[in-house]
């Protein structure tokens, strides 16, 4: 039932903001279109937490990020001209398409410290979308569908599990779902697609009789199964049908190389415009050379 476990690997941001990196591993590139996953802090912010926390402007192509908290703000600023706040139990869906640039600044927290925990995970677009349009939409209350059953409480993010549908535009076959489970509740973890995984990011679980703890990935075969909560627990499920293979370098994501290069000329040459409400700095291309792609 269980086809891989990954670990989170802590990255730095910069100015000491880390995260636990699930995907991409070399061994597991995606799990259905779902290209990357971040889990963000647990990070208690002091109040006037340095401006080095914030992530400046920088650009994305191929995908949709979807931001989600489970406590903290952060400001989301985009080349579109949305200005939003992310909240927690709220998504912030942005699809970069054909080339996209934003912020997410920690504002909140400079005025009177925060608390923040979240994750990011990052969508590929189906290579007939790849070049769509880009946009930008945040999602609360009916938007995103919940229910209160036997000790858990979930929240359906995007896509379609549980007999319910979201309401964020996603561009191929996915579900992706919030469950805060009671110790000692059981939840089902949807079927239906190709490849799925769950992710503890707090608590802990039992599945196939294993127990597994904060900061790893289950990746499941395709049959239905049921995870227990050993202790209060709070788990993302997700998964969805493959959308090929998918290059990354930097922010960018696409079935092309000369795409990815394409996007890289054009940031570090200043033709992705900033958003007008955050232009005064942005992320430069890393340095070197473009990766060797397999």
């Amino acid at each position: 039932m269980i086809e891989m476990v990954i670990e989170q690997r802590r990255r730095d941001l910069g100015g000491g903001f880390e995260v636990g990196r699930v995907l991409p591993i070399a061994k597991r590139r995606m799990v259905g279109p779902f290209v990357f996953f971040d889990h963000m802090g647990p990070l208690d912010l002091a109040p006037g937490v340095d401006r080095s926390l914030d992530v400046r402007p920088h650009p994305h192509i191929g995908l949709s990020t979807v931001t989600y908290l489970f406590a903290g703000e952060v400001m989301h600023r985009d080349s579109l001209g949305y200005e939003q706040a992310i909240r927690p139990q709220e998504v912030n869906w942005m699809t970069a398409g054909r080339g996209i640039t934003h912020s997410e600044r920690l504002e909140r927290a400079r005025l009177q410290g925060d608390h923040l925990h979240g994750v990011q995970a990052w969508v590929a677009l189906p290579t007939e979308h790849e070049e769509t349009a880009p946009s930008f939409s945040n999602y609360s209350g009916s938007d995103l569908p919940q229910w209160n059953e036997a000790g858990v409480v979930g929240q359906l993010i995007a896509g379609s599990a549980y007999g319910l549908t979201a309401s964020a535009t996603t561009h191929s076959p996915l579900f992706y779902a919030h469950l805060n489970m009671a110790s000692g509740a059981t939840a089902e973890i949807p079927g239906g697609h190709r490849e799925r995984a769950l992710y503890i990011a707090t608590g802990a679980v039992e599945l196939d009789g294993e127990r597994y703890e904060p900061g790893k990935m289950l990746v499941l075969a395709s049959i239905a199964s049921r995870v227990l909560a050993l202790e209060q627990s709070s788990v993302m499920v997700l998964g969805g049908e493959p959308v090929g293979e998918r290059y990354i370098y930097w922010n960018f994501v696409s079935s092309s190389k000369d795409r990815l290069a394409q996007a890289a000329s054009d940031w570090k040459a200043g033709r992705m415009k900033l958003p007008d409400a955050d232009n005064l700095e942005f992320i430069p291309l890393p340095d070197g050379p473009m990766p060797t792609f397999r």
